[in-house]
């Protein structure tokens, strides 16, 4: 694997220090650090591009995901991996609205971390398999109340929209896919979250997922991915 270039975002100095360390013979080299995602972007905006941001919420909040939300607009090609010790599911549907590629705790050992960031580099969306076992089966979502079982009123072109969803795909994406206006995604998708009394993209897919719209392999991909991470 190529030299990947990694941006390391840590309020706490001497963690990043070790990371630094630890990944020293892996292709992951940390070359680019920040305190916080406002130092985080500014970096950005003076022209920084990294291929990896590795990154840790302090309060998982709306002002964190907004400044997730910034920088995955900032650098769209660059994958996005939340590094924590707070296993907690609000702030794992949070991180994954905001574009995160994955979800990793920071008790792992240097070998998982960097089988689950390979992964991650290779387009898999990687996290603890008993928090995806929980969001796929619908048992939880962001706010940590039961999802909804409904799919009564969804049109033809709301379904096709779920299953892009479950893909990851953008508006744009969609918009392409579908042959239609990104405009048009727009409505249709509001609409959508309306009716499945969902709150965002990523509790859509998941209710899409609990209710067998793209199928059982888009669960299981996710699962296996999380699985493959956590028992390297």
């Amino acid at each position: 694997m190529d030299t990947v270039r990694a941006f390391l975002i840590d309020s706490n100095k001497l963690f990043r220090e070790g990371l630094k360390r630890l990944l020293d013979d892996s292709p992951f080299q940390i070359g680019a650090e920040a305190g916080n995602l406002r130092e985080a972007l500014n970096s950005v905006e003076n022209g920084l591009r990294p291929q990896l941001v590795l990154l840790d919420l302090q309060n998982g909040g709306d002002e964190e995901a907004e400044g997730m939300r910034r920088l995955r607009a900032q650098l769209p090609d660059a994958r996005m991996v939340i590094l924590t010790s707070d296993l907690c599911t609000r702030r794992l549907a949070n991180a994954l609205e905001a574009g995160a590629d994955g979800y990793l705790m920071k008790d792992l050992s240097s070998d998982a971390l960097a089988q689950s960031l390979k992964l991650v580099m290779m387009g898999e969306k990687v996290f603890p398999t008993h928090l995806a076992a929980l969001l796929i089966s619908g048992r939880v979502n962001g706010n940590g109340t039961e999802m909804p079982v409904s799919r009564k009123g969804l049109s033809q072109r709301e379904v096709q929209i779920l299953r892009c969803l479950l893909n990851g795909d953008s508006n744009k994406m969609i918009a392409n896919h579908l042959n239609i206006t990104e405009a048009t995604v727009k409505v249709h998708l509001k609409s959508l979250l309306r009716k499945i009394n969902a709150s965002n993209r990523t509790q859509a897919a998941i209710w899409a997922l609990n209710n067998g719209i793209g199928g059982e392999l888009a669960g299981a991909g996710v699962v296996a991915a999380a699985a493959t991470a956590a028992h390297q």
